[in-house]
Parts: C-alpha cells; sequence; structure tokens
C-alpha cells in the first residue's frame, strides 16, 4: 500500500470508534407442539359417515404422482410446458397453512384478485401437503385445486419444484388485467 493511501486511510478513520458488542442469545426454546386438528378431524369424520365424502371436483385437474396439473384450453401447450419447468419468476407467494377451509378461500381469492390487479404473471401458493390432516387425507390441498380451476384469472397451475414445495405448493399462472 502507497504511503498516501495509509494517511489518507488514517485520516478517514480518526475519531471512529468500534461498535460496542452485544452478547446476544438466541432462544433454542421451542413451543410445545399441539394438536390442532384432532377436534377438527373428528368432526369430519362424523360428518363423512353421515353425509357421505365432500371431495371437491377435479374437473381438468391431471394427476401426476403426487403433482397435479391444470391447463385451460386457450392456453398454449409452450406456456404451460415453461410454467411445468419452473421457467417463470415467481412474484408473490400465499401460505395457506394452518387456516380454516373458509379462510382459506378467501385469503386465496383476495390474492389471486389483488396479484391478478398487479399484473403479476406467475405466483406461488402454499397449501401444505396435509401430513397433519386427520384420517381424512389432505383437505385444503384438493380444495386449493379446485378453486383455482374455477377461476377466470388462472389460467394454469401445476405443482412446485420440491426447492419450492413440491406437492405442497403450486406454481400459478395468472391471466394479466
Amino acid at each position: 500500500m502507497k504511503d498516501d493511501d495509509k494517511d489518507s486511510f488514517v485520516a478517514a478513520m480518526r475519531g471512529v470508534r468500534p461498535l460496542k458488542f452485544e452478547r446476544r442469545v438466541e432462544s433454542t426454546e421451542r413451543p410445545k407442539p399441539r394438536a390442532r386438528n384432532s377436534r377438527r378431524a373428528r368432526t369430519e369424520v362424523l360428518a363423512e359417515s353421515l353425509h357421505g365424502p365432500s371431495e371437491p371436483s377435479t374437473d381438468g385437474i391431471e394427476q401426476l404422482g403426487e403433482g397435479v396439473a391444470y391447463r385451460r384450453a386457450t392456453l398454449p401447450k409452450h406456456v404451460f410446458r415453461d410454467l411445468r419447468n419452473s421457467r417463470y419468476s415467481i412474484e408473490a407467494e400465499l401460505d395457506l397453512h394452518g387456516l380454516s377451509m373458509l379462510n382459506a378461500k378467501r385469503e386465496l381469492r383476495e390474492f389471486i384478485v389483488l396479484s391478478a390487479k398487479q399484473r403479476l404473471g406467475c405466483i406461488r401458493v402454499v397449501h401444505g401437503k396435509g401430513k397433519r390432516s386427520g384420517p381424512a387425507g389432505p383437505i385444503l390441498k384438493g380444495a386449493v385445486q379446485h378453486w383455482l380451476s374455477q377461476w377466470e384469472e388462472v389460467l394454469a397451475f401445476v405443482s412446485a419444484q420440491p426447492r419450492d414445495g413440491g406437492s405442497g405448493a403450486l406454481y400459478v399462472l395468472l391471466r394479466r388485467r
């Protein structure tokens, strides 16, 4: 280092004091797990035994192992292929974990409408894999797919890549307003 550079550095550092070191300890205590779905699961099993299963319609939704795919007929196949191959940037995300069906539908609808108004193209919706849904299996997962297939703003959706949530999340392609 040249002497001029050293002198400039020393002059620039005059009056500078090191920051005070504060020892912070992150809490390693985790909250105790709670059985959130047991009452709901019992209620749903009872309702199913009285009224039969309440499976949402899966019209047009293609099952691909654990994953799913849905495409409106008007969407070009090459655009759908790009969505399946995760070639679009995720512009917004919504996580529905832990919400009731009613709240999840309301949150999802608001998110879709707002995203379309903002002219977003591709979003991610995380619904979970339903591993804690009880004996009825994944409930929110199928409902989200059904709702998305019914709304005009949605052009297509596919299960996310494993790095983005796999079968517990969807890439959703929106019609821009």
